[in-house]
């Protein structure tokens, strides 16, 4: 998919424009999410070359020996911090694993110690370097990202930030390596929507990202350099009786003239585990009755990491 076929808008539109662009802004992405469910987004937060540094960190993380990164993968944590190796994780849905490892970083802001802390990588200090600095801009870049969606959703302005400051959301460093002819049944990430509130993506480096539109069909996502692809999770569009919608997405296998490794690093922001996702009242409707049960946010999260083969 071409930029051009992707819903763009600008964050500096509503942090710092005019009324009237702060409007626009509003209905803008929340056309987008509950139509198409992704949006690329520039005037975010996250400076390029910063992004460039946890590239280059990331790639050098995964190129250590595999008994290395192995010191990383901490039992009992469900893959929440630290490295999770090959075969782990299988969409919901599916037999076969992804063909993908990953790290987890995690909240940094935690007094009352709540979750697990995050791990450092001897070997490459500027991975958790980069890794801290760029959990906090994206961080920061979806706060203002639902600050505009409450708008949209006739919320108060700052009806979620109690609820994600401070919340479970994870920076996910991921790397897909060359798919061998053994491995030809799975793919590098099978189909699934995210557990999450809404989903920031960094550019990644490699292609293969595709999203699924509303007619079914399949079609690749990328966006420019300047700009963070966007998606709404099963978190939000549960609390919001799928009017905001999950977008369903893959990553395919290469073609054999491509068939490198790709890295992607998507920002997971999740909300603190009481959070009740109870779909809103105003959502339901006699067209659009309630279609969810009650949940609170750790009790969503545990069910799905079930699914995923990630907790036991």
């Amino acid at each position: 998919m071409t930029v051009s076929q992707v819903p763009s808008v600008n964050l500096t539109h509503y942090t710092h424009g005019s009324k009237e662009q702060q409007q626009q802004f509003v209905a803008d992405i929340g056309n987008a999410f509950s139509t198409i469910g992704f949006v690329a987004l520039s005037g975010h937060y996250l400076e390029q070359q910063l992004s460039e540094n946890l590239y280059d960190a990331v790639k050098r993380f995964f190129d250590l020996p595999d008994s290395v990164k192995l010191k990383y993968e901490i039992e009992g944590l469900a893959g929440q911090r630290g490295y999770t190796s090959f075969g782990k994780e299988t969409a919901k849905g599916q037999k076969v694993a992804d063909l993908k490892e990953f790290w987890h970083f995690g909240q940094y802001h935690d007094p009352d110690s709540i979750y697990p802390p995050n791990i450092e990588v001897l070997e490459v200090p500027e991975f958790n370097l980069y890794g801290e600095l760029v959990y906090k801009a994206l961080e920061k870049t979806a706060l203002e990202l639902l600050r505009a969606l409450s708008e949209y959703l006739s919320l108060p302005k700052h009806y979620f930030d109690s609820f994600i400051t401070g919340g479970n959301s994870i920076l996910r460093p991921i790397h897909y390596p060359p798919v061998n002819e053994n491995e030809q049944k799975a793919v590098r990430a099978a189909a699934h929507g995210d557990i999450n509130l809404i989903t920031l993506l960094m550019g990644a480096h490699g292609k293969g990202l595709q999203v699924q539109r509303i007619d079914g069909q399949w079609i690749d996502a990328i966006a420019a350099s300047d700009e963070l692809m966007i998606n709404v999770g099963d978190m939000l569009s549960r609390h919001t009786n799928n009017r905001l919608k999950s977008t369903i997405h893959r990553v395919i296998n290469p073609e054999r003239s491509q068939n490198q490794s790709r890295y992607s690093i998507p920002f997971f922001m999740h909300p603190k585990m009481t959070m009740p996702l109870n779909v809103l009242e105003h959502c339901i409707s006699e067209d659009n009755p309630k279609l969810f049960e009650d949940i609170t946010a750790g009790a969503f999260l545990d069910e799905r990491l079930r699914e995923l083969g990630l907790l036991k």
